[in-house]
């Protein structure tokens, strides 16, 4: 059985976090490494962690939602010096990706097609905000954490 990376994360810088610093969760060892990446790394500006909610219609359970994105995070762009704002979700690369095709519907093709689609329309309601607001929309796999 694998072992679950869950826990809290002490940040060190305060003023950088936007939220309360005091209690911010990771759920896996990939958000810890982005959280750690946040925090030390001079071009952040702020960041902070599942402390903003966009809400979604879910197709699954046909209700709206609320989907609390991992990160929000402002950025210095190195080459120009501009502040750009980001919605950052982090995400296994086979979960972004549409399911393949089973040839028998099994619980496990179930599955995958519908975290696929909640997963697309939490993202879909997330561009949407992020055109609105100015923002730009970023999904962290592993291949971008080079794990």
């Amino acid at each position: 059985m694998k072992k679950s990376h869950k826990g809290k994360y002490k940040v060190i810088n305060y003023k950088k976090y936007k939220g309360d610093p005091t209690n911010v969760i990771y759920r896996s060892s990939w958000e810890l490494k982005f959280m750690i990446w946040c925090d030390k790394n001079r071009e952040v500006l702020e960041w902070s962690s599942e402390e903003m909610y966009i809400p979604y219609k879910d197709p699954v359970q046909n209700k709206v939602r609320r989907y609390f994105p991992d990160f929000w995070v402002i950025k210095r762009d190195p080459a120009t010096g501009k502040r750009k704002k980001y919605v950052v979700e982090v995400k296994p690369w086979r979960q972004t990706q549409p399911p393949k095709k089973y040839k028998r519907t099994t619980k496990t093709a179930i599955m995958e097609v519908e975290t696929y689609a909640t997963n697309r329309a939490k993202w879909d309601a997330t561009i949407e905000v992020c055109i609105d607001q100015g923002w730009e929309f970023k999904l962290i796999t592993e291949r971008e954490l080079k794990i």
